[in-house]
């Protein structure tokens, strides 16, 4: 089993029971950690972010819409229950790493992705982008089964969150959406403008097309093409059900995970069916690239590797379209109202 797909696995298998651990402020590990942890207790965000390691302002470069990070400082960051050091693979995965592949390539402003690592604890990801507000945006992961979710929402959204991951863990994936507490994040992601993100495969589309139907307003986005091509075969029943998707207008597709999808290697050229097909489907206004680091620069993938396939090989894209798979769509989603 590869790498990537069992962290997808320990993702999908994550119980309720990792409950929400409680982690201080501040940042550490590497030197740049340490100074920032520093400014952070002080009170003193580091404005500006990386926009140091790019060249231009922040809101002109690519986003990258899909990224973990983690620090080796388990003692200020604690792992959730039911999760060992040994599986933070890399051991280490801090905003500085990202940015040795990604300032490289002209991306400047990426969404973070809760890791599971830390469970329902967002401490760690909110302190980074407390620490970089021009830089990141984020994705959350709560308690759906808690009393009032959507009060939790609320209250993240007022700390940069903008979207929420969902997915099934060890409920029916046919039934994985039909909780109370899930109604009410439905609702307040249409009252809020907060996406419901979703790490699934081909066989839960069904269920989110039924809370499409129910809720029209709620932003919805898909990671990782709904993982189709995992296994290494790309279906066209699996494709068809994610673009039957794209009749709800505020449904969105992350073009991402490349080093673990299809035939899994560079230049990726096989995935370009599917992505075409979602962009005659979707347009390219709800399509967002994504890499999935650090995953995307493990085994022989690379950052840059990942960019060209939607920079440089999607021959019938127009250099509009590409803009909007490339910066504009994320930024609609994960950055509208921030500077």
């Amino acid at each position: 089993m590869s790498r990537a797909t069992a962290k997808w696995e320990v993702d999908a298998a994550w119980s309720r029971r990792q409950l929400l651990r409680a982690g201080g402020l501040g940042l550490a590990g590497a030197t740049c950690e340490g100074l920032l942890q520093a400014r952070l207790r002080a009170g003193e965000p580091e404005a500006g972010g990386f926009a140091h390691l790019v060249q231009g302002d922040p809101p002109s470069g690519y986003v990258d819409a899909h990224v973990h990070v983690w620090t080796p400082d388990t003692q200020r960051y604690p792992l959730a229950a039911g999760f060992r050091r040994d599986e933070m693979q890399p051991p280490s995965f801090t905003p500085e790493e990202l940015f040795e592949h990604a300032g490289p390539c002209g991306v400047t402003r990426v969404v973070l992705i809760q890791m599971s690592f830390y469970g329902f604890d967002n401490s760690y990801m909110l302190d980074v982008m407390h620490a970089h507000p021009r830089v990141f945006s984020g994705v959350a992961v709560i308690d759906d089964s808690a009393p009032h979710p959507d009060v939790e929402m609320r209250r993240l959204a007022e700390q940069g969150v903008r979207g929420f991951r969902i997915y099934p863990r060890n409920l029916p994936v046919d039934r994985w959406l039909d909780g109370e507490g899930m109604a009410a994040m439905w609702r307040c992601g249409a009252e809020e403008g907060l996406a419901m993100c979703h790490l699934v495969n081909p066989e839960a589309l069904p269920a989110i097309d039924r809370m499409c139907e129910r809720f029209p307003d709620t932003p919805v986005v898909i990671d990782h093409f709904a993982r189709i091509g995992v296994d290494g075969q790309i279906r066209q029943a699996d494709v068809d059900a994610l673009v039957r998707l794209a009749r709800h207008r505020q449904t969105y597709v992350k073009v991402s995970a490349f080093y673990a999808l299809g035939r899994k290697q560079a230049p990726y050229t096989d995935l370009v069916p599917m992505i075409r097909r979602l962009v005659e489907a979707y347009g390219p206004e709800r399509l967002m690239w994504a890499t999935d680091c650090p995953y995307q620069v493990q085994a022989g993938h690379t950052y840059a590797d990942s960019l060209a396939l939607v920079r440089d090989r999607l021959e019938f894209l127009t250099e509009e379209e590409r803009d909007w798979l490339l910066r504009r769509t994320a930024t609609q989603v994960y950055f509208a109202g921030r500077t």
